[in-house]
């Protein structure tokens, strides 16, 4: 068994992901009573966004920002170059995009989002169509706003909930070879593949359909545009999955990866568990084209909102990608967690991917119409059950559409985010604990409705009700069940 598979047979034959780092630092939790935990879902308008982690147990909302930093990125950020231009911090950051992703012209902004409003509004125009496996929120967000539009080409397997098929992030080269032809090629600014597929649960796409992709794009002149926020992760079930790539090492498929691409960006949030993110390229003209844009909209060309010692840290953390004993810790333990619900009968997204354990929601609470948030309510019932706060990727986290009308979303999942080498063991055993419970009590569940909706990315701050009393029902069966137990 080579180090980096992280598993290790233990002699009652369980297989269980071996933690590969010691703790050093801890944070202390804290598990407030279910009583207390009715009251933050009224205070947060039953958005699990708007939770105070003071009322947190376990913060699975995301792992943007959340990772654990290593020593060497924290001993990094005590070198930081202060200077506000030529810094030394930014000529290191840069060494590291050009050593590990193959891109000589880098420009740093402060998270991915922002990276994603460059580059929309420097090529997406009125009428604009930008093809792409599947949408993320502030992708899409960003491209609406200057006129332009998403076409999602996912082949249909990639909507098929419990499947064994590899890569269901890939996009369907049929599909995107007709939507060039349909709007032309001048119509579209450029193709997208997000690397792995959040919202339809974690889900990679394979190097042999990147190089389909890539041919078309040369085909038709058009731009090819990687989101490489997850690329470690996506590269790592490469490596996994995908024949030819097996002996490869991290530094070689992420290379073949970002080779593919005319143009990079990333959020540091995610790749190289800092903060922070980057645009890069090879193309001396489109870096041109971009240029202007770092200073008015995110600060100086060597820092780009962030301060230096993000920027430190982002550097030795994209090295740091490469090791697959750091990069396989997330994966593993997300693995762990679906195969030991999925044992359960308990419906969730296969095979495991990335990023975390997407529930769902829309099996799970069949007994609630869409129109009413299944994906939204799972989430709020599973926090008010267990003190684990996970994020709702369903119709909450989609927009209306241009006359107001809502627009569902293709799956409605509780995603579950498992950072790298942030919980332990026994703390994913309680949250499959608590996922049971739920389950088995899950028609006490009810729906819920907005009583504050912003326009835009209504997710993060909306607010919503329970359509009846259900959750105080809950609370009833819970201590029923579970007596004076947090």
């Amino acid at each position: 068994m080579s180090e980096s598979s992280q598993k290790i047979k233990f002699y009652n034959g369980e297989d269980i992901p071996l933690e590969l780092h010691k703790v050093r630092v801890v944070q202390k939790l804290h598990l407030v009573t279910i009583e207390r935990r009715l009251e933050a879902l009224r205070e947060s308008g039953f958005n699990t966004f708007r939770l105070d982690t003071k009322d947190v147990f376990l913060d699975m909302l995301t792992d943007s920002g959340t990772n654990a930093m290593s020593d060497r990125q924290m001993g990094a950020m005590m070198m930081a170059d202060d200077a506000y231009a030529g810094s030394q911090s930014f000529v290191r950051y840069q060494k590291a995009v050009e050593e590990v992703l193959g891109k000589k012209y880098l420009l740093p902004v402060h998270q991915g989002r922002a990276a994603e409003n460059i580059i929309s509004n420097a090529f997406v125009r009125k009428g604009s169509v930008v093809p792409m496996n599947y949408h993320f929120t502030t992708a899409m967000a960003h491209i609406t706003q200057y006129g332009g539009r998403i076409e999602e080409l996912l082949y249909d397997e990639a909507y098929v909930i419990r499947s064994q098929h590899p890569f269901k992030g890939n996009m369907n080269l049929e599909k995107l070879e007709a939507c060039v032809k349909k709007h032309g090629p001048a119509n579209i600014p450029f193709i997208r593949m997000e690397a792995s597929t959040n919202l339809i649960g974690g889900q990679p796409f394979s190097i042999e359909n990147l190089r389909g992709v890539r041919a078309i794009a040369e085909k038709y002149g058009i731009r090819l545009v990687l989101d490489a926020s997850l690329l470690g992760e996506n590269a790592w079930l490469v490596k996994q999955r995908e024949e030819e790539f097996k002996e490869k090492s991290m530094a070689e498929i992420i290379k073949t990866m970002t080779g593919l691409a005319d143009l990079v960006y990333f959020s540091a949030r995610k790749l190289s568990s800092s903060r922070g993110g980057g645009i890069c390229t090879n193309d001396e003209k489109t870096f041109k084209e971009l240029e202007p844009l770092i200073p008015l909209f995110e600060g100086f060309l060597t820092y780009g909102g962030m301060s230096v010692r993000e920027i430190e840290a982002i550097a030795v953390g994209l090295y740091e990608t490469l090791d697959e004993s750091m990069i396989c810790q997330s994966p593993a333990f997300i693995e762990y967690l679906v195969n030991a619900l999925d044992s359960k009968g308990i419906p969730v997204v296969t095979p495991p991917g990335v990023l975390g354990c997407h529930v769902d929601a829309m099996s799970i609470c069949s007994h609630i119409p869409q129109k009413e948030y299944p994906a939204g309510a799972f989430a709020a019932a599973f926090y008010l059950i267990s003190g684990v706060r996970g994020m709702e990727r369903g119709s909450v986290s989609n927009q209306r559409d241009e006359y107001g009308n809502e627009t569902y979303a293709d799956m409605e999942l509780l995603r579950l985010a498992i950072p790298r080498r942030v919980f332990t063991l026994s703390q994913i055993k309680y949250v499959e604990d608590r996922m049971t419970w739920l389950y088995d009590n899950r028609q006490l569940i009810g729906g819920l409705r907005f009583v504050y909706e912003p326009p835009v990315l209504r997710f993060f701050m909306g607010g919503l009700e329970p359509i009846d009393d259900w959750a105080e029902k809950l609370v009833e069966k819970f201590k029923q069940d579970f007596g004076d137990s947090l």
